[in-house]
């Protein structure tokens, strides 16, 4: 398990793929009572793939760690792909390894794509009362 659910559709060509539209509909659908990512997914090869991300409550992201894991073992549960593979994702690319049984490996890189303030309250985690 990746902690969160993911749907994943294979296609032959992800830049076709209208997320936008369907992203939202599949990620609302009444057989995920508590949504789902939805990722659509390009085989190239049995170690390489190409895929596109709807996080539930998101939108459309760069790149999905969890999705992109959860790829890379459907890939080898369904013989699409090797256990090792190399995932294009909009953000850059990602390497993972899975071994058939256990944790997922992933290694790629890490970018700050922006900075800010944040100005809101701060969320208390323990009541002051409380000893």
């Amino acid at each position: 398990s990746m902690g969160n659910p993911h749907a994943i559709f294979y296609c032959g060509d992800v830049e076709k793929v209208p997320l936008e539209t369907v992203g939202p509909i599949i990620e609302n659908h009444s057989f995920f009572p508590h949504r789902v990512n939805v990722h659509f997914v390009e085989c190239q090869s049995n170690n390489r793939v190409k895929m596109v991300t709807w996080e539930r409550g998101s939108g459309p992201t760069q790149a999905c760690g969890t999705g992109a894991s959860a790829v890379c073992v459907a890939g080898r549960l369904t013989g699409r792909t090797d256990g090792t593979i190399r995932a294009e994702l909009p953000g850059g690319e990602l390497e993972l390894s899975w071994d058939g049984q256990g944790s997922v490996f992933m290694s790629g890189p890490a970018e700050e794509v922006f900075q800010g303030v944040w100005e809101g309250l701060v969320p208390r985690l323990a009541d002051s009362s409380e000893g």
